[in-house]
C-alpha cells in the first residue's frame, strides 16, 4: 500500500488546534518540550532515544506485583507525565520511581499536539530506567502510529510538522525516500522522512509490540477480536518488520478497519454480541480481561461485559480536554486512580 496519496496536510480550516495550556509549539521557545533538537545525527538519535530493543522473545510477560495502564496520550507531554506520576512511575523530575511497576501504554502517543518528540523520549528514557530498577515499561503502537507510517498525516498539527524538521536522524534527502518525497508537499517533509516505514522514527516505533498479555490481561490499542485472537506472534513480528523497513506492505492487522488497532466492537458500548465475541477472544489468548484506548470516553475510565473490558481512553490530551486517569491492576484488583 502506498502513502504517497495521503501525503498532504490538511487544509489550515482542518487543522487541529493545540490546547491553550499544553506545552509550546515548535513556534515558541521549547527547549523543554524537544530536547532531542539539540543531536543531529543517528547516533544522537541512539543515545538520545532509543529504548533498545525488545527485551525477550515473547508477547507474553508474568503479573507483575502492580502494574498500571495508561491511554491515548496524543502529542500532550504534560498529561504524559501527569498520568506517569498519578500512577507512582516517575517523580516531578521525569526520573522512574516506580521500582519494580509495570507500565503499559496501549499507544496514540502521536497526532492532535505538538509534544510527540518530547513524549517519545520521556518514554523510551523511563523504559530504560525502569529495567534498571526491576520493573518494566511496555510502549504498544496505536493507529495513529501506524497512520503517521502509512503518510498518512491527517491529524498532525503544524507544530507536530515543524518538530521535525531539525530532529535527529531526520532526513529527506536520502535516496531511498526519493520517491516519495517527490510526491510529498514540502512541509510533510521531515515528518515523513521521520516515519516512514525504514527511518529513524519509525525504526523506534519498531521496537514496540502490537498486542501484549501480562499475567491475566491482554492490552491493545483498538480490541483483539476472535479472528486475530491466536495470532499474536505474527501480528506483532510482521508489524515491527514492517516499520523497521524489512518488508514492503503493510500487515493486515496494520490496516484491517476491525484489526486490533481499529477495532471499536468492545470500547464503544459494547453490547451482547459484542460481549460474545470478546469472551470468545479472551478464551483463545487464555486471559481474564481485555484492556484498551482508541474510543475516547472523556467521562473517565469504563468497563463492560461483567469487568472483562476496560476502556482507558479518557481523551486526557489537551485536545480533547478529558481527565487524567491511569488504571491499575493487582493480582485480581482493578481499580481506577484519578
Amino acid at each position: 500500500m502506498s502513502g504517497c496519496e495521503r501525503l498532504a496536510p490538511p487544509p489550515a480550516h482542518e487543522q487541529p488546534k493545540p490546547a491553550e495550556d499544553s506545552a509550546p509549539t515548535a513556534s515558541a521557545p521549547a527547549a523543554e518540550a524537544t530536547g532531542a533538537q539539540a543531536h543531529a545525527d543517528d547516533s544522537a538519535l541512539e543515545s538520545a532515544i532509543s529504548p533498545g530493543e525488545i527485551p525477550e522473545a515473547t508477547d507474553r510477560y508474568p503479573a507483575p506485583a502492580r502494574l498500571i495502564a495508561i491511554g491515548d496520550v496524543h502529542g500532550d507531554i504534560q498529561a504524559t507525565r501527569k498520568a506517569l506520576q498519578l500512577g507512582g512511575a516517575i517523580d516531578a523530575e521525569d526520573h522512574w520511581i516506580g521500582g519494580e511497576l509495570v507500565v503499559v501504554q496501549t499507544g496514540d502517543q502521536l497526532d492532535r499536539g505538538d509534544d510527540e518528540q518530547a513524549i517519545l523520549e520521556l518514554l523510551a528514557k523511563i523504559q530504560r530506567e525502569a529495567a534498571a530498577a526491576g520493573g518494566a515499561v511496555h510502549l504498544l503502537n496505536g493507529n495513529h502510529e501506524y497512520m503517521n507510517a502509512l503518510g498518512d498525516l491527517r491529524y498532525v498539527t503544524p507544530g507536530g510538522f515543524s518538530d521535525f524538521e531539525d530532529a535527529p536522524g531526520v532526513d529527506p534527502a536520502r535516496p531511498e525516500l526519493a520517491e516519495v518525497m517527490a510526491q510529498a508537499p514540502k512541509p510533510t517533509h521531515a515528518r515523513v522522512a521521520a516515519f516512514w516505514p525504514g527511518q529513524p522514527w519509525a525504526k523506534e516505533l519498531a521496537k514496540r509490540n502490537m498486542i501484549v498479555v501480562v499475567g491475566d490481561s491482554v492490552f491493545v490499542h483498538g480490541g483483539v477480536t476472535p479472528a486475530w485472537a491466536g495470532k499474536i506472534e505474527s501480528i506483532n513480528a510482521e508489524s515491527r518488520a514492517w516499520l523497521a523497513g524489512e518488508r514492503a506492505e503493510p500487515p493486515a492487522a496494520v490496516v484491517d478497519s476491525d484489526g486490533p488497532v481499529w477495532s471499536r466492537h468492545y470500547s464503544d458500548a459494547p453490547d451482547a454480541g459484542d460481549c460474545a465475541m470478546l469472551e470468545e477472544a479472551l478464551e483463545i489468548i487464555g486471559v481474564r480481561r481485555m484492556v484498551v484506548g482508541h474510543t475516547v470516553h472523556t467521562e473517565g475510565v469504563v468497563s463492560a461485559c461483567g469487568g472483562q473490558v476496560w476502556m482507558i481512553d479518557v481523551g486526557m490530551a489537551g485536545y480533547y480536554g478529558g481527565p487524567v486517569e491511569v488504571l491499575e491492576v493487582r493480582e485480581d484488583s482493578v481499580t481506577v486512580l484519578r
